[in-house]
């Protein structure tokens, strides 16, 4: 692979952008894709359509866990070994590589144990249907079983990125995607494994991204080498990724407890015996990542961009870099939205939804989905915020709309209304969180960048007079 990062440091920023964004954005809809393709292919077993639905909707927020952690470490170390090319220390941007290399693969061996085991209690705890425990119970035992090949894909794949071969990252998430729709209706209905084969589709799909990722990075020319001796931990480099993926870490692991909590609520203010509210959410959930996704994926896309600029401290090209990318996520935030609010019922549609569950999606879609107005801002300037090293803040801002204001909302509204307050708590809580997002942002990323230019003059003046 022929080192691209260089291109970050010149030529014109608004094709690039598009180079670096377009990509990354196909690759999160592909990712949309991914998690859509099992729960409209268990939606159609008829026996069982609306159980097996629920069943992955309760198994979803667990994923997000595993998600959780490759995003603690890849996207904590990415940003870190973007500024280290930057900076031109090349043999410091690959000891961070292998550090993060490392870590993922012990992560994922924990994972996968602890999943594997407990299973069935963690599933019942995540507030399943009884009548779905069954279904979501074996699709997490097979899932865990490729723990250790999912969080070494969903955590290498931005240093493909952090190269500047975004076309090579999004085909990670494509070959998965293409396996995975090939192969859920074969394990489902051809051999007639039900819900298990969508998990087993699931595991062997990884594992195809995970050859495919592993071989990249063997390739000549690949800026990043796997080499034993860099992968020996170091406290400093560990404690630098950790700090800078605390952010999409807990951005990731609140998405997956919000959702916890919603099955929770369900499940006390319906009694527990009924699938179709669960599945309804699952719906909902699905229409909500088709908003958020692609919103990340321009963060994703535009990081290495924005980390290498920061890194030599170029504000003119941080500028309009971001102010391009925020521009182009907002014109798809408002047609998605617009869309989204207007014909609810598509989604439904989706999922073979039967009458009861498609009037839930109908009537409380456009609840749900209210706040995701302020996506652009949430989600595209939230991922650039990390890649301009903010931690802090970041973190703040990540809490924010999950724990600080949406878990307590849901309780609170739960109680007073009863199911319609699991409904009604997202949209609200977007909406304000996304409005203090946006205040902090505007005010913070100007300081940050002058900032960061008047540090890298001053090394240079530096420097010239040594």
């Amino acid at each position: 692979m022929k080192e691209l990062t260089k291109e970050f440091g010149k030529g014109k920023i608004l094709p690039f952008v598009f180079k670096l964004t377009i990509p990354a954005v196909i690759a999160q809809l592909i990712t949309f894709l991914y998690n859509l393709v099992d729960r409209m292919f268990v939606s159609n077993i008829e026996s069982i359509k609306t159980e097996a639905l629920a069943a992955l909707g309760i198994v979803l927020p667990i994923t997000l866990i595993v998600q959780a952690f490759a995003n603690l470490i890849g996207l904590g170390a990415s940003p870190r070994a973007s500024m280290a090319l930057g900076e031109n220390k090349k043999e410091k941007a690959n000891k961070i590589f292998n550090n993060a290399t490392l870590l993922l693969t012990l992560l994922g061996v924990v994972l996968t144990v602890i999943l594997y085991i407990f299973a069935e209690p963690i599933i019942v705890l995540f507030g399943c249907p009884e009548n779905s425990l069954v279904y979501a119970t074996n699709y997490l035992r097979i899932y865990s079983l490729g723990s250790v090949f999912i969080i070494l894909v969903q955590g290498l794949n931005p240093f493909i990125s952090a190269e500047g071969h975004s076309m090579l990252a999004m085909g990670t998430t494509l070959l998965g995607a293409l396996l995975n729709v090939g192969l859920d209706p074969l394990f489902i209905f051809t051999f007639n494994m039900g819900v298990e084969g969508a998990a087993l589709a699931t595991i062997i799909s990884q594992f195809a991204s995970f050859c495919w990722v592993f071989a990249l990075f063997l390739m000549k020319g690949s800026t990043f080498k796997f080499k034993f001796k860099d992968m020996k931990l170091e406290g400093k480099i560990i404690l630098s990724i950790l700090f800078l993926g605390l952010s999409p870490f807990i951005m990731t692991l609140t998405e997956s407890i919000i959702q916890i909590v919603f099955n929770v609520c369900l499940k006390i203010a319906t009694g527990g015996v009924a699938s179709s509210y669960t599945a309804a959410l699952t719906i909902m959930l699905s229409a909500l990542q088709l908003i958020s996704l692609p919103l990340n994926g321009l963060g994703y896309g535009i990081a290495p961009y924005v980390s290498y600029n920061y890194g030599k401290g170029d504000a003119y090209r941080l500028k309009k870099g971001i102010i391009y990318t925020f521009i182009i996520a907002l014109i798809f935030d408002v047609l998605i939205y617009t869309f989204s609010i207007a014909f609810p019922e598509i989604y439904g549609y989706i999922f073979s939804a039967d009458s009861e569950v498609m009037n839930l999606v109908k009537r409380y879609t456009p609840l749900f989905l209210m706040g995701t107005i302020m996506f652009a801002i949430q989600m595209t300037l939230q991922n650039i915020n990390v890649a301009l090293g903010q931690g802090k803040s970041a973190m703040f801002l990540a809490t924010l709309r999950k724990v600080i204001i949406l878990i307590p909302l849901c309780f609170i509204l739960t109680y007073i209304v009863g199911f319609e307050g699991v409904y009604m708590s997202e949209g609200i809580a977007d909406l304000v969180a996304g409005v203090i997002t946006g205040i902090v942002i505007f005010i913070t990323f100007p300081k940050v960048i002058k900032r960061r230019a008047e540090e890298v003059d001053k090394e240079e003046k530096e420097t010239t007079n040594l």
